[in-house]
């Protein structure tokens, strides 16, 4: 076991970076949840106020073109460069785009300034796609015993990063600071992260350890057409955690006149914790049982979200969702590292880039259905102009229903498929016995 990954303090350390650079993509994922109102209402509603809220929807989905090209590429590159390599390239892009999301506030009022955002967030999606490429197989190949188990814990640590991102968002904004500061506090982890690179001793990936060439990898992905019911639901699970995370802060502000970041900072302090007790989750209604679960909470929790009237009526649909969506997307990952190991790296990127592509894709149509939306219930173009106070709260929360019960429809639509393979899983567990 400790050959993985060299002897215990090694093993120690290179969980403790994949943690790192899993809090920083969390932590990403907040700073672009704080700085969204800032980009629509600075920049993109100079630019073209029909359109501002699809414009916020297609620069943050760059991040999840980023992250899933990445993945795609990645979960097979990893072996060739090696885990080291692209931890340290995740850091770099996180580093560079950062800045450049920054610099674009002195283009405003042109196009140069949206296309520097686009740009500046597609890196950071293509450091968070190497995070993953790299610090998943990392993961399952110093812990094979307890894959599921350890890849919770591991990402554990993006709802952490989720609540420490919002906090701080939630403090900028309250001093009065410029917005722009959360990108540069995005840049302190990779820098930490660098550095613990450095020190830590890398292992090969299973499929490697396995002695596995790549030929073997690609045809343990052609003898699994099950496979491919797993990706088809990997599209589903991320869309439902990542895509509503994203749209938060907008719509429960403008609607609730609280900061969506509190809703952030609570489901991701419910994540946190409950990651951790994963396994023994598990252990006693297996992991299909666990998603069917998680779906059905994820659902409901969406659409009374969308409903809500008050504060507390958010927190307690937020808690809904918050333990819908909490063990989607490790267990996803290790329910296909423990049915496919043969698959190596290949078939964890492919996971990942599937949710990936998935959400690029709704958030510009959360944004389109909320732009909809709000034109349709001022009237038109003109009058939308024209509104302020309650008038423009009561145009938003329309907008804000309609997106948020759009995406509650994908986690129940999985609800029926995860429910027929615990079922099977239960039979086959039967005749084993």
């Amino acid at each position: 076991m400790l050959a993985a990954g060299g002897d215990a303090a090694n093993r120690r350390l290179l969980f403790i970076l994949s943690n790192l650079s899993i809090l920083m993509i969390g932590l990403g994922f907040a700073v672009r949840s704080s700085i969204a109102g800032d980009l629509q209402t600075d920049l993109f509603d100079a630019l073209d106020l029909a359109r501002s809220a699809t414009m916020v929807g297609e620069v943050i989905a760059a991040t999840f073109i980023g992250f899933a090209l990445t993945l795609l590429f990645g979960g097979a590159l990893v072996d060739l460069i090696g885990m080291r390599l692209m931890l340290g390239l995740a850091a770099v892009g996180y580093i560079l785009g950062s800045l450049l999301v920054v610099a674009a506030l002195s283009m405003a009022g042109s196009m140069a300034a949206y296309w520097t955002i686009y740009a500046g967030l597609l890196l950071t999606g293509l450091g968070w796609g190497a995070v993953e490429a790299a610090s998943n197989p990392l993961v399952a190949a110093i812990y094979p015993e307890e894959k599921t188990h350890r890849l919770n814990i591991l990402h554990a640590w993006w709802p952490a990063g989720v609540a420490i991102g919002s906090l701080l968002g939630i403090g900028i904004d309250a001093i009065g600071w410029d917005w722009r500061l959360n990108l540069l506090l995005l840049t302190v982890p990779a820098i930490v992260l660098i550095a613990l690179i450095a020190k830590a001793d890398f292992p090969v990936t299973e499929r490697v350890a396995m002695g596995l060439s790549y030929q073997d990898m690609f045809a343990q992905l052609l003898r699994s057409p099950g496979f491919f019911i797993w990706l088809l639901c990997m599209m589903g699970t991320v869309t439902a955690e990542l895509a509503p995370g994203q749209w938060v802060d907008i719509t429960l502000t403008n609607t609730l006149g609280i900061s969506g970041l509190w809703i952030l900072i609570y489901t991701s302090t419910l994540m946190f914790v409950g990651r951790h007790f994963a396994g023994p989750i598990v252990a006693r209604i297996s992991s299909t049982g666990l998603l069917t679960l998680s779906c059905v909470g994820a659902a409901l929790g969406l659409y009374a979200l969308s409903l809500a009237d008050s504060a507390l009526g958010a927190f307690l649909a937020a808690t809904l969702w918050g333990l819908g969506v909490c063990f989607l997307y490790p267990t996803m990952l290790g329910n296909v590292a423990e049915r496919y190991p043969a698959g190596g790296a290949l078939m964890l990127g492919m996971m990942g880039f599937a949710g990936g592509m998935a959400t690029q894709y709704v958030l510009p149509q959360m944004g389109a259905i909320f732009d909809s939306a709000k034109i349709e219930a001022a009237g038109s173009v003109a009058v939308l102009r024209t509104l302020s106070g309650s008038e423009l709260d009561a145009v938003v929360r329309i907008a804000s229903i309609e997106s948020f019960q759009a995406v509650a429809i994908i986690p129940a639509l999985l609800v029926p498929i995860f429910f027929v393979l615990w079922r099977r899983d239960r039979a086959a567990q039967v005749t084993t016995e």
